[in-house]
Parts: structure tokens; sequence; C-alpha cells
């Protein structure tokens, strides 16, 4: 990669060696070429073209391929392409081999002390004083100590050692595997983007990494196109070029005016053909991300080169170096040598803060960061009692005198108490706490593909569970979005069934059957089912595809005017966007006049229609009265019954005088309607049950559509979003906007606030509008808890809402490129059903982190508290450093997995949201980690001080130092694992539930590894020996333990039955940052950004708990730099990263959620407000 990324520095790709030469004669023209010219834009491109290849039409013949039937399917011919020209995708950058994530892992502070400290005790062990003066040196070791037990003094050391090489290794394992499932997950978002091209003239899906350079595609609506290409044909076609360009307005592409077409651009409206000029690394997405790649290694090389580099090849770079600073937290930026006002540009916008945080991370960090302060003390504090005991008590009172020969046996036990001082604080630390927050979103990702959610973000699936809103699209989510006509006015007759032919006047039946074929874009269609007697397969648009079968019912053919007049002939297109509402095309008739078809929103057409058809076939005059009584009698009696009304309509233009093509307004008017159709689109059968769920849940489901606001309200009605009865709002998006817009025409909060919480459905909304229902939600201070909204959209003017919304869902089978690249998670099956699972493992994921955190923190508050006043009163800690250490990994590592991958009930969704700043530990939490910690404590120091009577056997406090290990401490150790062992089954409920057994046996992860610590346990005791500090037990004493342990659970219920709302003195812990930090957190800088809790404690220090802030970041990082696959998802990315960086200047005040940045609609200079993003 280092060298590919090297020549493409210069924009020259490197030739693959001898047998490119060979092939380069085939083709009339060079890569070369074909990469300087597509540096250049507009008539500059125009011109470029004429004098090398006359015309389009020349390129394509020096390319080999037709621009009707496209390359041949012949995979030599293929293969040669890609020889000569390269392949569509970006060589990836290596992944961290496991070496590497091995160092990485050993970077924690608190492990390097212990490696420090283990090594200083090996060393020491190995030396003897002399003889005759141990003695002097105080209570060394006994006397009853033999020869082989004073020399295995390194045991201890080693075993340190050794247990901080498993940590380490099993930290870069996770790590490791981490990785391996981002690259699938993020492969598998790649194998799933095709692109439609011609073959053999008939048009198929490929994958993007297949295409090559020659291959004809079809660009329409909503593509993110996936190659460079020069336009062959065109309608109304406009682009959105900012993530190159940084304009944010959309460019106009037309053959004749700038048919150069750029990869990783988003198509805004129209359709058309484009012949492939540029793959992969000779893409101008290819050249931007092999500078990306290059500036990594080879900075220095870079700089020198800098010279040759030409105008737009800076703009690239800039670009690159922004988008470096947005995805890479941890990559170099590339160092720009131009551009000085550029720069301070860029450094304002990176100072913008990224993404915030998620609330869940947000939380752990801040508990983590307490804990561990509370951890340092405490081990600070060990480490001085020790110290002072063992010197007053040394010095003091047996009054000896410091001998340098004894030295070494002093600072021996100085050690000794260090190490116990790094093991409290080694415990106190919970670094399983990122881990159990992998493993848990790891797991839920994993398991949600399987129902239908394809997550892009990590947090996005523990965001939803606190989700307390969802604004869903009507059509495909709600609906089937299998789109048929039911009932049609035509000819003065209302239809409430499709008629037969002969119940229409022939000529109006013709002008219904052209007006459909022709008005709808060619790439809808009509196809025999799949199985016999199944419905027929629509194709394309479905609402179109519902007016095809219009024209099939009435026993027409659309294929063959198709064929007849074929996409080229058509004369101008006006193509549909979400301000037109409407679609409309014009023909060159035989007699050289013209006929413009149209169809639309019946409200908005028929405003347009002067002249109606009657039953004869004769237009006759449309009077504002007609239209005000059509509307009465046909299109709110359809609308009433759930459906879209479809107003079909035409106009006779003369050629002479030319019309003004460009003045839309004055050309689509004066229509004469042909008939109005009412379309049918079945609410989805699952809908309504999993509408009532989110309802139980505490969610509120709101409906924005570009529908009728009868049809929207009759829809919600069936769906169950509104009730007979309620107090509910449901209104247009014009009368929304001027209920939230003060006399300057100006949005307001609290006028934004008078309405929302009432809202259940906006109809005839725009994209603008769901923008801002969103954007006032999330900003909403009216109820306490700060609202959590989820959207759903699937059309490329749905980007702002998508983006702006803490969570948002694009549709996968109807979503376009555009959607799918500013959601979140992606619905594979289009279905609404699917987000209520999503709420439901959300809510697990939080679930299982805080019965995590309940297991961990009981764990924690014991042991610390143990090592602690066991080390002040009898000067060594009962739990040994080993020990600690093992329970530690064990406790930590597997009782994540355990408890991280409870599989989620229906039971999750019958409680209310938690909200943004509700706690992470509620009081139920609090009374059961003290009221376990106490029986635990109680446990643990009556063993420690009367147990060698209750047992009868040699007390192990006061030992000498290396002594060997006593069974009264092995007794101690034994109970302690066993009792956390027990309190694992308890920590599986945290609502208070009595029986903890309840599901046990559907998670296999959690019941193996309660038994296989169980039985590593017994492993350790019986043959742990001096490594492990154990001395074997007999049966008596291990059923006395496991007796012990047990008790755990009956401790269990005793806590249940305290009635929660009693103890008043329980405090919650791990509450969300306040909402002045919020805005604190959201102006600082970057750094500041990352962590408020790095200023507080040392970097290192606090390494582990960053653990999440790597993986997100590693995560975007890794899946975008350095992953293989097509280059596709990588431009896809890259450019919301890029789009999100341009927004940033868009954003005139800083808004509370940084997911998106507000939309460029809302920027004082953009009053049409369509572009996006």
């Amino acid at each position: 990669m280092g060298d590919l990324g090297n020549s493409t520095v210069e924009f020259h790709p490197k030739k693959p060696g001898m047998d490119r030469r060979g092939h380069e004669g085939d083709f009339g023209v060079t890569p070369e070429e074909l990469c300087s010219l597509m540096e250049i834009r507009g008539a500059e491109a125009l011109q470029r073209i004429q004098e090398n290849y006359a015309d389009t039409e020349g390129l394509c013949h020096k390319l080999n391929t037709s621009p009707a039937d496209g390359l041949s399917d012949n995979p030599a011919d293929l293969e040669k392409r890609r020889q000569v020209f390269g392949q569509n995708f970006i060589p990836p950058k290596k992944a961290k081999t496991f070496l590497q994530l091995v160092w990485e892992a050993l970077q924690d502070v608190t492990l390097i002390i212990l490696e420090i400290a283990a090594i200083i005790s090996l060393g020491l062990s190995f030396y003897q004083p002399p003889g005759g003066e141990t003695e002097a040196c105080g209570n060394v070791s006994t006397g009853a100590e033999d020869e082989g037990e004073a020399e295995a003094g390194w045991i201890e050391g080693a075993a340190i050692l050794l247990s901080v090489l498993c940590v380490v290794l099993v930290t870069a394992f996770n790590d490791w595997s981490k990785e391996k499932q981002f690259r699938g997950l993020q492969s598998r978002i790649e194998q799933e983007q095709r692109f439609a091209v011609v073959r053999n003239g008939t048009v198929i899906q490929i994958p993007v990494a297949e295409m090559v350079v020659g291959d004809v595609a079809q660009v329409k609506y909503g593509d993110l196109l996936p190659a460079d290409g020069v336009l062959i044909q065109g309608n109304d076609l406009k682009i959105d070029e900012s993530s190159l360009t940084g304009e944010s307005d959309h460019v106009r592409k037309s053959v004749d005016k700038d048919p150069m077409l750029l990869s990783g651009t988003h198509v805004m409206e129209g359709s058309g053909k484009m012949v492939v000029t540029a793959v992969g690394v000779n893409s101008q997405t290819g050249i931007i991300f092999t500078l990306l790649g290059a500036g990594e290694m080879e900075e220095e090389k870079k700089d020198c080169k800098k010279g040759k580099q030409d105008g737009t090849l800076e703009n690239n770079q800039n670009k690159a170096k922004k988008q470096d600073e947005a995805v890479a937290m941890e990559m170099q930026p590339l160092k720009s040598a131009e551009g000085g006002e550029v720069e301070e540009k860029e450094k304002k916008k990176a100072n913008v803060p990224k993404k915030e945080k998620s609330v869940l991370q947000g939380k752990l960090t801040k508990l983590a960061v307490q804990i561990g302060k509370a951890g340092l003390v405490m081990s600070a504090i060990t480490v001085i009692i020790l110290m002072l005991y063992f010197v007053i008590e040394t010095f003091v009172v047996q009054g000896r005198v410091w001998l340098t020969e004894c030295t070494p046996i002093y600072v021996q036990y100085f050690v000794k108490f260090f190490i116990i001082g790094v093991t409290v604080l080694v415990v106190a630390v919970p670094e399983g706490l990122p881990l159990a927050v992998t493993i848990s979103l790891a797991y839920s990702v994993k398991k949600m593909m399987k129902d239908n959610n394809l997550v892009r973000h990590l947090d996005a699936c523990e965001t939803m569970g606190n989700a307390t809103a969802i604004c869903s699209d009507k059509t495909g989510t709600l609906t089937t979005n299998r789109m048929t006509v039911v009932q049609i006015y035509v000819g003065d007759k209302h239809f409430r069934d499709i008629p037969t032919p002969d119940q229409i006047n022939p000529k109006t039946l013709e002008l219904i059957s052209i007006g459909v074929a022709v008005n709808c874009a060619y790439t809808s269609k009509i196809m025999a089912a799949d199985i016999e007697g199944g419905l027929p397969k629509q194709v394309g648009n479905k609402t179109e595809c519902s007016l095809l079968g219009l024209v099939l019912n009435l026993k027409q053919d659309y294929q063959a005017v198709r064929e007849q007049i074929p996409e080229e002939k058509l004369y101008k297109v006006y193509t549909f966007n979400s301000v037109r509402k409407s679609m409309s095309t014009v023909i060159q008739m035989p007699d050289g006049n013209f006929r413009l078809y149209s169809k639309g929103a019946s409200e908005i057409l028929l405003k347009k229609c002067s002249f109606i058809l009657s039953g004869n076939g004769e237009a006759r005059a449309f009077k504002p009265r007609d239209k005000d009584e059509m509307v009465k009698k046909v299109i709110e009696p359809m609308a009433c019954d759930g459906l879209r009304t479809i107003c079909i309509a035409y106009r006779d233009l003369p050629a002479d005088p030319m019309p003004d093509w460009e003045n839309e307004a004055d050309i689509v008017s004066n229509l004469i309607c042909i008939t109005v159709v009412g379309i049918e689109d079945p609410v989805r059968p699952e809908v309504p049950d999993a509408i009532r769920k989110c309802q139980r849940a505490g969610i509120t489901v709101r409906m924005v559509t570009g529908d009728n606001i009868n049809t929207a309200r009759a829809i919600a009605s069936k769906c169950g979003i509104i009730h007979p009865g309620d107090d509910f709002l449901c209104m247009e998006g014009k009368d929304f906007n001027r209920r939230i817009r003060n006399e300057k025409g100006e949005i307001e909060q609290e006028r934004i606030d008078k309405i929302w919480p009432k809202l259940r459905v906006l109809a005839r909304s725009s994209p603008t509008d769901k923008h801002t229902l969103v954007k006032g939600i999330i900003d909403s201070t009216v109820l306490e808890q700060r609202q959590v909204v989820a959207v759903t959209g699937d059309g490329t003017n749905d980007g702002p809402a998508l983006k702006k919304a803490d969570v948002g869902f694009a549709m996968g089978i109807a979503g376009t490129d555009v959607a799918k690249e500013a959601s979140d998670i992606i619905l594979t099956d289009d279905n609404f059903s699917s987000i209520v699972k999503a709420v439901m493992w959300g809510r697990n994921v939080y679930d299982s982190i805080s019965k995590f955190l309940q297991f961990q923190l009981t764990v924690n508050v014991v042991a610390v508290i143990v090592a602690f006043t066991g080390a002040c009163i009898t000067q060594d800690s009962p739990l040994k450093a080993v020990q600690m250490l093992w329970v530690n990994l064990i406790m930590d590592t597997f009782a994540s997995l355990a408890l991280a991958t409870e599989p989620p009930t229906e039971s999750l969704l019958l409680r209310k949201p938690y909200g943004r700043n509700n706690p992470l530990i509620s009081r139920t939490m609090m009374k059961n980690i003290l009221g376990h910690a106490v029986y635990q404590l109680i446990i643990i120091f009556t063993l420690l001080f009367v147990g060698e009577k209750i047992f009868d056997i040699d007390s192990g406090r006061n030992a000498p130092l290396h002594s060997p290990p006593s069974e009264h401490y092995t007794i101690i150790f034994n109970t302690f694992v066993l009792m956390q062992l027990f309190n694992e089954i308890n920590a599986r409920k945290i609502h208070g539930e009595r029986n903890v057994f309840d599901g046990i046996f559907s998670n296999p992860i959690f019941c193996s590894i309660v038994l296989g610590t169980f039985a590593i346990q017994i492993v350790i005791v019986q043959f742990g020996g001096k490594p492990f500090s154990c001395s074997p037990l007999n049966m008596e004493q291990w059923l006395w333990c496991l007796f012990v342990g047990m008790g755990e659970l009956v401790w269990g219920q005793v806590i249940a039955s305290v009635p929660t709302h009693q103890l008043k003195c329980l405090k919650e812990a791990g509450h969300g940052p306040a909402p002045d930090e919020i805005m604190d957190e959201d102006l600082a800088e970057d750094e500041d950004e990352i962590d408020y809790a790095e200023r507080e404690l040392r970097r290192g220090q606090i390494l582990w708990f960053r653990g999440l802030n790597r993986i997100q970041t590693q995560m975007e990082v890794v899946s975008t730099f350095k992953r293989s696959g097509s280059f596709q998802g990588a431009a896809r990315r890259r450019s919301s990263v890029l789009s999100q960086l341009h927004d940033v200047t868009n954003n005139s005040t800083p808004s509370h959620v940084v997911l998106s940045t507000a939309n460029a609609s809302n920027a004082p200079g953009n009053p049409g407000g369509e572009s996006f993003p």
C-alpha cells in the first residue's frame, strides 16, 4: 500500500507491469488521459472531450463500449479492463497485528507498576544475607521453614508476572476479535451495495467492486456514485458535490454543459446514463484516499512533492485533511503547506466537537473515574500505613538499628507492601467495564442482524434503549409498500372498483396508458410473479408501479408504448422531487408539436388544471367551483378510506414559438385533467401490535408523511398511532410551519414546545419540516428528561433528519444510498416491527451493563475493604496479589462475558425508558451491592479473626516473609471466590425480582462460565501451591466453603424482601453528565472533549476506561482506513464525514447533540432549504 499510495500522490497510477503495455493498444485511451480528463469540469471538460474524442460517443468508441448496449459480459474483456484501468476498490491498510495489540495492552499504567514491583521482588528474593546476621534483621522467617521454602521466594514475583501476561493476552485477544468483527460487519455493509449497469443491452445490478472502466451505468435519484464517469444521457440531473468541493448548491449536469460525474457525490434529482471512466484508486475519491493513506506513512516524502500538485488537488488534499481530523482522533492529520486561511478555517471547524459521547459511555466514564480515584486513595493509604507500622514496630518498639547488610531484607518488606498497595488498586479499578460494554454491544449487534437490524454505529444500539419518541415514515415502514389502484375518477364518474375498458372513452383510455407509460421512470416496471399464482413483482418506484398496474388492469400494454417512445426520445423530463411533488415529461409529437404529461399529488396538480375530460373524452372548463366540489366529493372520501390520491393530466404545446423549457411554472400550467386515482397501500399486519408495544414501553410514535392529511389520519388510526377520544394533533406541514415561526419567519423553540407533545401526525410535510420537528423535540426542555428521538427515512431528502436524530433508521430495500449513508441502523426488511426489536436490544444492553456493574462493584467493595483492613491489622493482605489478580481477571473478564450475553425478553418492553440522566446504579442496585457486601465482609472477617478456632487449624495471621501458604488464608480465599460465584447468579436480576434462576438455561454461556470458574477454582486451591499461596483443603472444609457461598442466594432473598423506598439513605450513582456540563463539553476543544476525566487523573491511570473511546475511534478508523473490501464503503463514510464537517460551518448555534450538525437549509443564506446535507 505504501508504494501504491506514493505513486498516486503524483496522480499517475502505477503500471502493474509489462502485461499492461501489451493490452493498452486495445483501447484508444490510456488511464492517465482519463485521469487528467476527470480533474477538469464544465466547459473546459467539454472542450477537452471535443478535441480528443469529438463527442461522448467517440469516447465510448475508444473505450470499446456501446452507449446503448454497454459492455458484453465477456469475462476475458472485463479482466483485461481490470488489468489496464484498475479495479473498483481501494487497497486496504493492514490491520494491527496481534503483537501490536499486546504491546498496546501493556501500556496500562497499573500493569506497568505491577511488573516493576514483581521484577524488584524477583531480584531481591535471590539475595540471601550472610548466615549469622539474619536474627539481627528482625523476624524474616521462622526456623520452621526449610531450605526449599526459603528459595521459593521468587515464585510470588514470577506468578505476578505470569498473571499480568494473562491479563494482557486476554485484552489483546478481545481487541483483535473485536476488530475482526467490525471488519466483517463492514464488508457485509459493502457487499450489499450494488449498482445498475447495462451489459449486453440489459440492465443488471452488480456489486460496486465489479464495475470496470467502459461500463454504462444508470444513475438515478438517491444514488451515491461509485466511480467517475461522463454523462451520455440525462434528464434534469442535479448532483450534490459538497463531499468533494464543499459547495452546498446542487450542480446541474447535462450532456451539453457539464457532463463530468465524480465518485462519492450524491444524485439529488433526475436520472441518466454515464460511461465509467475511472475506478478505484484512479477515481477522485480514490485519489483522496490514497493521499490519506500515504499521508500517514509518508509525511516527509510528501512535503517534497507539494510543488507538483495543481489546484484541484490542493483542494482535495484539504478535503483529505478535514476528513482525517474528523474520522481519526488517533491519526496524524495531514500536514498542509499551502493555504493559511484554509488552515485557520479548519482549526475553527475542528474545534466544533464531534458526535457527543453516547449516554452510556458518558455515565460509565464518570463512574469509572470516581471509582478509580477512590481506589488510588485507598491503595496509597494502605502502603503508607503498612510502611509506618513496620518502621515503628522494628526500629522504635524493638529498638533495632538499620544495618547495611539488612537493607535488601527491609527493601523486600517495602516491596511486599508496595505490591499489596498496587493489588488493592488493581482490584478497585473496574477494568472489566469497557470490556463488558464492548462484549455486550458486539454480541447485540451480531444478534440484531438476525432481527433485520444492520447496525452501522455501535452506540446506536444502546441509544435505542433510551428512545422516547419515534418519528416514522408512512409508506413502506408502516404500510407494505405494495401499492394498488383501487378507485378511479374518470369521465365524470367515480368508480369504487376498477372499471372494465369499455366503461371508459377510448380516447381517454389511450391518454391514460401513454401518460402513465411515458411519465413513469423507465426503471419502474411490473414483472411476472416469482412463484406460480403469486402477485406480480413490482420493480422500481412503487407508486409508479401501481399506475402501471392500472394500465395492465385496463387491458392496455405499457411496454409497447415504451418501445415506441424509448427513453432517449423523451424531449424533456421534470423529475419528481419533494418540492414539486409531481413529475412531468415532454414528448415531441409526429407533427412537430409537443405534449406534456404530468402526474402528482392531486390537490397540488388540480390547482394547475384549467380543463377536465368529460365522459365523451372532450375537454371542458374546470372552474374553481368545480375543483372545490371535486375535492369534497372525490378526493376527501378517497383520502378518508386511507387512499393516496394521484392526478394524471396532460397539455399540448406548440413548437412555434418554441416554449421556454426552463420556465417550469409556465410549462406545467393550464393542464387538462385526465383522471384522479386512489391508491391503496395496506398497513403491514404486524404494525398495530408493534406500535402498541412501543406505547406500552413509554415511546411515542409520530407519523411524518408527504401524504394528504385525511389519508394520513386514516392510516394513523388503523395503525393505532391515534385513538378516537384522545387529545392529539394532526396537522399539515404548512400549518406546522406557520405556527412555529414568529413574525420575522424565524423558528422559535417555545412555539415548537406548544405543539410537539400532542402532535401525532404531520402530513404533507417537506424534509425540512421533518428535520425541524426532530430538532425541536431534541432541543426541547419542557419535560425534565431530554427526549431521545429515533427517525426512519428512505429518501435522499430524509438525510438531514436522519443525521439530526439520536438514532436514524434507513430502509434497506426502499432506501436510497444517501439515506443509508446518514443513518445509524439499516432496517433490512423495511419493517416497523424491527424497530421494536432494536428497542428491546438497546434496553438489554443497558440492563446487561447494570447487571455487570452490580456484580463487579460488590466484588470491588469487598476486596478493597478486606485488603485494606487486613493489611492494617495484620500487616498482610489476607488475599495475596496473585489471588487478587485471579479474582480480578476471572470476575472481570468472565463475568462480563456471562452477564453481557443475556438474551432480551419481552418484559423489557413493559417499563418506561430510563432516560438520559437516569443514574446507572439505581437505589435497588445500591441496596443489593451494599447488602451483599455486608454479608461477605461479615463472613470474611469472622474467618480471618476466629477462623483458626472454628476449623481447628494454625492461624495464618502475622506470618513472616516467605512463609508457606496456610490453610487458614486458603479457606478465606476459597470462600471469597465461591461467594462471588453465587452472587453472580443473584446479579442476573436488577429490578428486585425474586426468581434469580428465571431463564438461566436459555443462556448457555452463563452456565458454562459459572461451572468453568468453579472447576478452575478447585484446581487452584488443591494444586495451586506456593504461586497461588494456597494449601490443599479437605472435604469438610470444602463443604463449609460451599455452604457459606450458597448462603449468598438465601441472603439475596432477604435483601429482596427489604422495600427499597424505605431506605431513604441510599444514594444513586453513575448519573449522566449534568446539562451545564454537557454545554461546557460541547464548546470545549477536541482534546478536552475526549474526556474531562483525563485532566483529573494521569492519562495512563485511566487507559482502561478509555478502552471504549478507543474502540469507537478504532471502529471508525479501522473500518474506514484499514479495511479490505470494495472502496465504496469508504467513499460513503468519507463523504458523510466531509459533509458533516461541511455542515458544521452552516450551524449557527452549537446544538446539544452533535450527532449531526444542522443542515444547510437552516443557514441564513439558504431560504429554499432543500439542500442536503
